[in-house]
């Protein structure tokens, strides 16, 4: 782990496994196990919580490029799904972020000896978004970027589409406040959902955000996942 680049154990076991995630999102290799090469497996406790962290993110190759995820990062999201539930009082983003984690598993694999581990667990409530200023919906949403993926359907990915030109707006904003990580993960969202200005440029302000953010691999991981998104719209 690279304490140079983390506070605690918890934010290094985060930067590693973000790192592995964009190493697999530009290498294209679905076999490589994201959590084995940031030596993290279902029994290490700051991993587990690391890939809370990180969340359905974690089979994001799998994702987008379509194919199965490695045995050992499925084993480890089922995992953090089961250790780390929201509590009745939680935030509507982790409630969302738990959903997808969840809905992701079931849609690409279910981890090896389990029968149904993660449950059922209904799509949470989205209306607060509809009315939400577009600054707080902004970052509501790059808080909420690994539901910004394509063949996900959700109502988040509704309210994004609905509010392009907001999340336009945010971003334009968290790339003049240097919030790297917001305007990373608005410009995902508009990647996958499109409809935002002519007038962005969102490809040169994705590039700019990743040349000042880059040092942080949770905005370099959003990056990427937007490229491949917009090059998959453009085909």
């Amino acid at each position: 782990m690279d304490q140079t680049h983390a506070s605690s154990p918890l934010a290094g076991a985060v930067h590693d496994l973000a790192t592995e995630v964009v190493l697999a999102l530009r290498s294209g290799d679905h076999l490589a196990t994201v959590c084995g090469a940031a030596g993290i497996d279902e029994e290490n406790r700051t991993g587990i919580a690391a890939a809370r962290v990180i969340g359905a993110d974690l089979l994001l190759p799998s994702v987008l490029y379509g194919r199965h995820p490695h045995p050992g990062d499925v084993a480890v999201l089922d995992r953090a799904v089961r250790e780390f539930p929201p509590k009745p009082d939680a935030p509507a983003a982790t409630a969302w972020s738990h959903w997808h984690m969840i809905s992701t598993l079931q849609r690409m694999a279910q981890p090896p000896g389990t029968t149904g581990t993660t449950g059922t667990y209904e799509e949470p409530d989205a209306a607060w978004l509809e009315q939400a200023p577009w600054q707080s919906f902004t970052h509501q949403l790059s808080v909420l970027a690994p539901l910004a993926v394509p063949a996900a359907p959700s109502a988040v990915q509704r309210a994004a589409a609905a509010r392009a030109v907001d999340l336009a707006r945010g971003f334009v904003r968290a790339v003049r406040r240097r919030d790297w990580l917001q305007a990373a993960g608005a410009g995902r969202w508009l990647a996958a959902i499109g409809g935002e200005p002519a007038t962005l440029g969102l490809e040169r302000g994705l590039d700019f955000v990743e040349l000042m953010g880059g040092h942080d691999p949770r905005v370099t991981l959003h990056v990427r996942a937007a490229r491949l998104m917009a090059e998959a719209r453009a085909r």
